[in-house]
């Protein structure tokens, strides 16, 4: 099977976010789904547009993510810019990966907190919804 998805991993210096200073960004993972911003050992997911994040369009970026961690514990941050959709019962595969500790979800509407919800069900990790990303950063830091 070929993968025809592209993944472009870079450093970069300054940080599309705004956040203090002694939280660094170390990595960025382009893809064609989304980018992953590495900032230590805390990952913030931002999906583009339509999309639909399954383990199928997602375990090759898994991988790359799981690289550069290493087999550092870490944290997800989905933040909900876009709107896209997510097969909930893939969430059986995130459950199996050691070094995941929670997951911290940023929504930015009432349908995507209701979405949400329903994905917790699945998710055996540590899982709360936040309306913004410092909050869930806050959150993170105690599973670390």
């Amino acid at each position: 099977m070929q993968d025809n998805s592209y993944i472009h991993i870079y450093m970069e210096e300054k940080s599309i976010h705004k956040f203090s200073a002694d939280f660094k960004l170390d990595t960025i993972l382009e893809t064609d789904i989304g980018n992953l911003y590495f900032y230590g050992n805390i990952v913030i997911f931002e999906g583009n547009e339509g999309i639909v994040l399954s383990y199928k369009s997602g375990f090759s970026i898994l991988l790359k993510g799981l690289k550069i961690l290493k087999s550092n514990p870490w944290i997800l941050i989905p933040n909900r810019l876009n709107s896209y959709s997510i097969e909930p019962v893939d969430f059986k595969y995130l459950n199996n990966i050691p070094t995941l500790k929670a997951v911290a979800v940023v929504n930015y509407s009432k349908l995507a907190e209701m979405n949400s919800e329903l994905e917790s069900k699945f998710c055996k990790k540590p899982f709360k919804t936040f309306q913004n990303v410092p909050d869930a950063i806050n959150w993170s830091k105690t599973y670390l």
